[in-house]
């Protein structure tokens, strides 16, 4: 990294989840790392998180952690939060983790908010993982549409938020059109744990981030009907196949599907019971396997307090498929489960009863 491109001292983070929380601990011990001195000790770093919810603001401010979100995480002293949207837009870059269907309206507050400022050509990092239902639009073109000034990048690849807060290994990636823009990123957010890989495809990035959770509902569903190992690896094999052929066709890049936000953010996503895809998968697939036929979707999601983006992002995909006009039997099926048009059996007698053909090709 060049010596000449200056790291963000001042970032917020807009949303106030676990992922969102583990990023602006992140932030702060990266300047840490930086610059140890004892007279500085972090604290000139300035991490903002920005959320609506007034019980995540007071806990983080006064007991030092997110009790609902990321509890038991201790935060520095130089991480603070917020509810007010004009003191968090004059940080000096953003980093975005609101869920992708309800990103547009926010965005277009905030770059009113920022443009009011003199500030709308802001640096900000999507961390979310999505595709806008309606418009079919990827995180960055969503971002882009709103606010064409905005400075876009993208923070994407296997990380679960409790792991990067207590300080495990992870890896991901960072793309950006600059790379100026990303390597000020890099600097920003790299600690002695966490290593960011730059790159410059946002539709690889982007659309990795989204197909993967559709994935992971697949594959939960999968475990949760104990089909059996072999069916899963299967099932993954095929959902990456059908992930690379959407990819090549709007453009991706061969290498970033196998990377760290494709491949590697699937193989977590889609084989650990704490990604919340995956677990509502398992949720779905045993509810089917005991026969509980009246629990609906909507039940499932009222017991989590968390944002499982792969079902909004599924019918997305499929329409992009069609789009594309590229086959994705199984982003299809997974469609029809959450949608309620196919039951959990008839989704999987579909998918095994399809016409043989060859694996490649």
């Amino acid at each position: 990294m060049s010596d000449s491109v200056d790291r963000f001292e001042s970032v917020s983070v807009f949303g106030g989840g676990a992922w969102g929380t583990a990023l602006g601990a992140l932030h702060a011990q990266s300047h840490l790392e930086a610059d140890p001195t004892p007279d500085n000790g972090g604290v000139s770093a300035k991490t903002l998180l920005w959320t609506r919810n007034p019980k995540v603001v007071r806990a983080i401010n006064e007991q030092r952690e997110n009790t609902l979100y990321l509890p038991g995480i201790a935060l520095a002293p130089n991480v603070m939060a917020t509810d007010d949207i004009d003191r968090a837009a004059k940080s000096e870059a953003i980093l975005f983790v609101v869920p992708a269907q309800q990103s547009r309206p926010l965005l277009k507050r905030l770059r009113d908010v920022c443009e009011k400022q003199g500030a709308v050509n802001k640096s900000i990092a999507l961390c979310s993982k999505g595709i806008e239902k309606n418009s079919l639009m990827l995180v960055h073109e969503l971002l882009l549409d709103v606010w064409p000034e905005a400075r876009v990048s993208i923070l994407s690849g296997p990380s679960f938020a409790h792991d990067v807060a207590v300080g495990l290994p992870a890896a991901v990636t960072l793309a950006s059109a600059s790379a100026t823009q990303g390597e000020r990123w890099l600097k920003s957010i790299s600690a002695r744990h966490f290593r960011p890989y730059y790159s410059d495809d946002l539709t690889g990035v982007a659309l990795g981030g989204a197909v993967k959770n559709v994935l992971a509902i697949a594959a939960g569903i999968v475990d949760g009907m104990a089909l059996g190992e072999s069916a899963h690896a299967g099932l993954i094999a095929r959902g990456y196949a059908e992930f690379q052929r959407l990819g090549l066709a709007m453009g991706a890049k061969p290498a970033t599907m196998a990377g760290l936000s494709g491949l590697g953010d699937l193989i977590l996503t889609a084989g650990s019971s704490r990604s919340r895809n995956m677990s509502l998968g398992q949720m779905l697939g045993s509810a089917a396997k005991e026969r509980t036929s009246s629990t609906t979707l909507d039940d499932l999601l009222s017991t989590r307090n968390s944002v499982s983006e792969g079902v909004a992002s599924s019918s997305a995909v499929v329409g992009l498929a069609r789009k594309f006009n590229v086959e994705m039997p199984v982003c299809e099926t997974v469609a029809s489960i959450v949608e309620e048009r196919y039951s959990v059996q008839e989704a999987i007698d579909y998918l095994m009863s399809r016409p043989l053909r060859a694996e490649i090709g």
